[in-house]
């Protein structure tokens, strides 16, 4: 089936075809609001290049109509990050479009988006984390329950570096106090294991047994999740990053990390404590070993410790 032409300033992409594509990403690839959104300004983005280059229907979309649809990205000054989603975004949706049959080929196959720049992620030193703790800690003291459940919150953020959507996504269910794991529900829908130590479990537990039951309202519906707010609803992001933000303003001479930090910290710590860098892909629910490679960077003092014990002409 080929894709009717575009008159004279229409879309070279139809809208139809975009909210067809965006069902896919949504129901079919468990892709996220967020993801959803970003890949369709995405392709507003390169509908609008594609015009510009004098394309007027989408099977005569070239390689090299998207490569220079690229290269005007990067010479706008869009971050290679960025410009590096966009050339997914444009990838995805070729391929979907040709292998249901709504073009005869797909132009992006050779495709290729510019490098990432690796950038070493804000971390915590351990000792830094055991203080953030102990300040949690301190807060919950007086029994207040957010102070309680804030504390479980970043006790489990740093014992298991899950990502501050799956916290938010946790059930009581998830969750084995006695066994010290939890199951998280990762992107893609994935589902994995994770664990943690006794310090996360008192914690959880703590809030379970004497907070959670207080941040409930009388005729508010059931509510299955593990961390709730003030009005019994389960907790999202913005408030776990306020948690953590407000705290770690707390701690003198440390970063100004985000949930997204601890989840960093905790993955340089296991691989300075000598874990094995594909068991910290696991932990972490990466889908690629390059992911996890990041903080091998991070970790070069244990590999220099390594190096001074065991070679002989260290």
């Amino acid at each position: 089936m080929s894709p009717e032409p575009a008159a004279d300033g229409e879309a070279v992409i139809a809208a139809d075809l975009r909210e067809t594509f965006a069902h896919q990403l949504r129901v079919h690839q468990s892709r996220s609001a967020h993801t959803v959104r970003a890949y369709l300004g995405d392709l507003t983005a390169l509908d609008g290049s594609l015009r510009e280059q004098g394309v007027l229907a989408l099977d005569e979309v070239t390689l090299a109509h998207l490569r220079s649809f690229l290269a005007q990205q990067s010479r706008s000054g869009l971050a290679r990050s960025s410009v590096a989603r966009r050339a997914a975004s444009v990838k995805t949706f070729f391929a979907w479009a040709a292998a249901t049959g709504r073009l005869s080929h797909d132009p992006a196959v050779r495709l290729k988006a510019p490098g990432q720049e690796r950038h070493l992620p804000g971390v915590l030193a351990s000792e830094q984390a055991g203080a953030l703790m102990d300040l949690a800690a301190v807060a919950s003291d007086d029994e207040d329950p957010i102070g309680m459940r804030d504390r479980a919150m970043l006790e489990l953020l740093y014992a298991t570096g899950i990502r501050v959507g799956e916290l938010c996504a946790l059930d009581t269910s998830d969750v084995d106090i006695g066994a010290g794991h939890a199951k998280v529900r990762g992107k893609g829908d994935k589902e994995r294991m994770v664990v943690f130590g006794a310090p996360a479990a008192r914690a959880v537990e703590e809030y379970l047994h004497q907070a959670r039951s207080r941040l409930t309202r009388d005729g508010a519906p059931a509510e299955t999740a593990l961390f709730l707010g003030r009005r019994g609803r389960r907790v999202d992001q913005r408030q776990v990053r306020t948690v953590v933000h407000a705290l770690m303003r707390e701690l003198p001479d440390a970063p100004d990390i985000g949930p997204h930090g601890l989840r960093h910290s905790a993955a340089t710590h296991l691989l300075d404590g000598g874990a094995d860098i594909r068991t910290v892909q696991e932990i972490l629910g990466h889908a690629s070993l390059a992911t996890t490679q990041v903080y091998t960077h991070v970790s070069t003092g244990r590999l220099h410790a390594a190096y001074r014990q065991a070679h002989p002409r260290a």
